[in-house]
């Protein structure tokens, strides 16, 4: 009977460390599975994030959370180079066939001093101003539903209506281009506006042909040294206008045949000379006004003359129809920022076609050699914006003058 009463003991303080053991490790399973659940949970919160952020663009490894501000140059009022300032803004959402870039570096024009000062021709002064800068070069972040051409991080440089003084702007994709590996961000945000509107005139504006002489004022600017370069290209002969000695001997070392110095008086009777009297067949003229007659002597017969610019002013006091009736001549205008997205799209691809794989191999054109170089003269950060318009407008630069926004990654 003792035998038996001891057995019932032991089994019953077997059972209870049994329960005890089982107790324990149930502990040890919940806690595990409640590491688990949140592990879980956590993982379904970034995975609906993502979705919720492909549901407008598909986004970069980067949380889209990051991306809600950005610095950009803002201005409360029209004005001069003082208006401007760097603040936050929030950063541009893209629409289906638009991409995200993030902006290495951006560029002053001409274009974006009048539009400051709510100058720009068609310009409408009565809404806050727009975020300038016509052009950058940078890297694709994320892409719209619909846009396939470019994939992120894919380094691209591109044409804007505006917006292109932030560190992220949203890009049409057919208006942006590849940037050679060769090439420095730096250098390919020099490149858009100045490029594109160059070859606008020259060939969907003006028909250049190989043999023809082109007149360029404004010879040292950014549009006048890749317009220089272009009719090189082409075949033709530039003769440039410029007004320092500086900015004509870096025209002539770009292919110029002949520059003159505008401030040292009129330049009619150099060019009809270096023309070899017949005249010159296109002119790319960004001064307007106060060369008018100079223009007019000048132009051969069934010459084409293109103004894009009033640097000198868009009142005329002669007989200028007179002018260009007896030679037959026409007077075109044009510019660019205001035309349609097919046009730009269209004017990209052939500028895409016919000239960019020319910054990084040289074209043999009349048995010479002939490589296009984005002339930049001065960088300055982005917080100096205010300066870089000041140094521009004082006529100052020779090429083009780029605001620098981040670094290349």
């Amino acid at each position: 009977m003792l035998l038996s009463q001891l057995g019932r003991v032991n089994t019953t303080s077997a059972n209870i460390l049994t329960s005890k053991s089982i107790l324990f490790h149930l502990s040890r399973m919940l806690k595990f599975s409640t590491i688990i659940l949140c592990i879980g949970l956590v993982v379904l919160a970034e995975e609906i994030d993502r979705l919720t952020c492909e549901s407008n663009s598909r986004c970069t490894g980067e949380s889209s959370k990051t991306l809600t501000t950005m610095r950009a140059v803002k201005q409360d009022k029209f004005g001069g180079p003082d208006a401007l300032y760097v603040g936050e803004q929030e950063v541009p959402k893209v629409s289906a066939n638009q991409i995200l870039v993030k902006v290495h570096g951006s560029a002053v024009n001409r274009a974006d001093t009048l539009l400051c000062k709510g100058f720009y021709p068609g310009q409408k002064k009565d809404s806050v101003p727009e975020t300038l800068g016509l052009e950058m070069a940078g890297q694709v972040q994320s892409l719209g539903s619909n846009a396939s051409k470019w994939k992120i991080g894919e380094r691209v440089m591109a044409l804007l209506p505006n917006g292109g003084y932030a560190e992220y702007v949203s890009v049409n994709e057919d208006h942006a281009m590849r940037v050679a590996d060769s090439m420095e961000l730096s250098q390919a945000s020099g490149i858009p506006e100045v490029w594109l509107t160059a070859y606008q005139l020259l060939h969907l504006v003006g028909n250049v042909k190989a043999g023809d002489r082109v007149l360029i004022h404004g010879g040292g600017s950014g549009v006048g040294t890749a317009a220089t370069q272009l009719v090189k290209l082409a075949g033709g002969i530039p003769l440039v206008t410029a007004g320092s000695k500086a900015k004509i001997d870096t025209c002539l070392q770009l292919g110029a045949k002949a520059g003159f110095n505008y401030k040292e008086g009129e330049f009619a009777e150099g060019v009809m000379a270096a023309a070899e009297g017949k005249g010159v067949d296109l002119i790319l003229d960004c001064v307007g006004g106060s060369f008018w007659k100079q223009n007019v002597k000048v132009l051969a017969v069934e010459g084409t003359w293109i103004n894009y610019g009033l640097l000198g002013g868009g009142n005329i006091d002669g007989n200028l129809l007179g002018g260009l009736l007896a030679k037959r001549g026409r007077l075109l205008t044009s510019t660019l920022k205001a035309r349609s997205d097919s046009y730009k799209a269209h004017l990209i691809s052939e500028f895409s076609k016919n000239a960019l794989p020319y910054f990084t191999q040289p074209a043999t054109v009349g048995g010479e050699k002939v490589t296009l170089k984005a002339v930049i003269d001065k960088q300055f950060p982005l917080e100096q914006v205010v300066d870089a318009h000041k140094y521009v407008l004082e006529n100052k630069n020779i090429g083009k003058v780029v605001l620098k926004i981040a670094q290349e990654s």
